[in-house]
Order: structure tokens, then sequence, then C-alpha cells
């Protein structure tokens, strides 16, 4: 089993090829680029690196939400076309479960923070449980957009240690120390931002669980509306007002 995985939903443009749990190759850049830039180059450049016939491939999976609504775009359209143009189905792998797989078998509560701006984060909370010979993923709290004060007193109650990733972390990681009371640190350099063989890795479980969907039937998860979007609420709502 081939999986092409692809990550674009923040900062990082991110491609990777995985082969039956084998990592054959991955490009992933954090660079003041658009991923419109980046992610055909880089995946063309890897294709070449291992001589990879695109046509191998099994399924595409595709980082779908939430991050940057540009980001998640960029993403989407070059999953679809690839799908299309291949005949291939698309894995839908939340943002953040592909964040928080970097951290596979860690004995704490996993918490990826993507900012989201005015004081949001996109985010979710997850712990590995053993079973058999493996490490199940299983989230304690589904992903969502939050206020990051209401998500550290949701911490706080789990009352668990906790350790932290993803591009939200030097945003808030003051607001943190100062208000967490439970046990936490922050993921390294290397496991703290997106990852497509995350992606890829995880994509495979559920690629074996047939979570696929038609690549015509792919649509990102904003979970939020978009600044712009908000912003021009927030002008009907004070023109309706002032009324």
């Amino acid at each position: 089993m081939k999986i092409l995985g692809m990550d674009s939903s923040g900062l990082v443009a991110s491609v990777a090829i995985m082969e039956d749990n084998v990592l054959l190759a991955e490009y992933t850049t954090d660079y003041k680029k658009t991923h419109s830039q980046t992610l055909l180059p880089m995946l063309d450049e890897l294709k070449n690196m291992i001589e990879l016939d695109m046509s191998t491939i099994d399924a595409i999976a595709i980082a779908a939400g939430p991050g940057s609504f540009t980001g998640l775009r960029i993403g989407s359209a070059t999953a679809k076309g690839l799908g299309l143009a291949l005949k291939k189905p698309l894995i839908e792998v939340p943002t953040l479960e592909g964040l928080a797989w970097n951290l596979w078998g860690s004995d704490r509560l996993i918490c990826p923070i993507m900012d989201a701006r005015r004081g949001q984060v996109y985010t979710g909370v997850y712990e590995f449980v053993a079973e058999q010979e493996t490490f199940v993923m299983k989230a304690v709290m589904e992903q969502d957009a939050c206020d990051i004060k209401a998500l550290i007193e949701k911490l706080n109650a789990m009352g668990r240690p906790v350790i932290f990733l993803g591009d939200g972390v030097p945003v808030y990681q003051n607001l943190i120390r100062d208000l967490l009371q439970v046990s936490f640190s922050f993921a390294p350099a290397g496991n703290n931002r997106q990852r497509a063989a995350s992606v890829a890795a995880l994509g495979a479980v559920y690629f074996a669980q047939g979570k696929v969907v038609d690549a015509r039937d792919h649509q990102p998860e904003y979970l939020r509306k978009s600044q712009a979007e908000q912003e021009q609420d927030e002008k009907v709502k004070a023109a309706e007002s002032a009324q």
C-alpha cells in the first residue's frame, strides 16, 4: 500500500510518500513562500528523487482542516486535482489529529494548538491507548476553535500532564506558563509542526478502515468563518443596530 501525504494547513508545506509502513521520502519547508509556490514543485522533486510512478499510489491523504483558509484551499485543490487525474481516492485527515500523531505513543495528553488569531486557537486533546502490540489514538476533546484561556481551564480540569505542539505555541506559551496548573512541556523541533509523514501514516490507518472519499466530494473543514467573513458580519450587525 502506497500513500501520498500532503499538508498545507498552516505555515508549513509538506509532502511525503509512505509504502507499507515505510517512509520513502518527505519534503517539508517552513519558509516565507506561499503554498501555491511550493507544494507541487516539492512533490515533483520528491517524485523524481525516488523515481515514483504516480499511478502506483493507492490513495492521497490530505490534511483536511482546520487551519489557514488559503493553505487549506491550495492543499484541497491540489489533492482533488491529483485524485481526479490519477483516479485515486482521498483520505481526509483532520489537521489536529495529524499533528498529534507526531507524538505517537506518548503517555501524556497531547494538545496541538494552531493560532486562529484574536485569542483563539484551533485545538484538540488526544491520548494514546495501548492495545495489543500497538497504540490507538483517541480524542479526549475533539478538534475545535476555542479561546486559549478556555482551553487552559479545560486542561486544568483534566488534571493530567500535557504536551503542546503547533504554531500556536510561540504565540501563547507565556500564557500557558502563567495559567496552566498541571505538568506540561513543549514538543521539540522535528515534532512540533505539521508533517506529511504523519498525515500519510494516519491516513494509512484510516484507509484500512475504509475512510476514503471520492476526490470530487472532498471539502476542507474550516470550523469557523474566515476573518474577512467575520469582519463583514460585524459590519452588518453594526449597521443593523444603528438603524
